[in-house]
């Protein structure tokens, strides 16, 4: 089960590019040792569903890479703007 707080974060990240904590984005850049270092006791426990949920219902360019964390909020205008 993932932490709702931390789910939240994704789910603003996703929608409006709103950057999250240190975990979460170390998650969606793909730096596991990142992710685990700044993880509590609850999302490391959690870390393998988070990853599957982030696989499986986030979008493949607002996660995977430290270019996708960079790009992904410039997409989000650049779609709001009908582009």
């Amino acid at each position: 089960m993932i932490p709702e707080r931390t789910r939240q974060a994704l789910q603003a990240w996703i929608e409006h590019g709103q950057l999250p904590g240190g975990f979460c984005t170390a998650v969606i850049s793909n730096n596991l040792m990142e992710a685990v270092s700044r993880a509590d006791d609850e999302n490391l426990a959690a870390l393998p569903e988070i990853v599957r949920w982030l696989y499986n219902k986030a979008p493949c360019g607002c996660w995977g890479s430290p270019e996708h964390v960079k790009n992904w909020p410039e997409y989000l205008r650049s779609k709001a703007n009908g582009k």
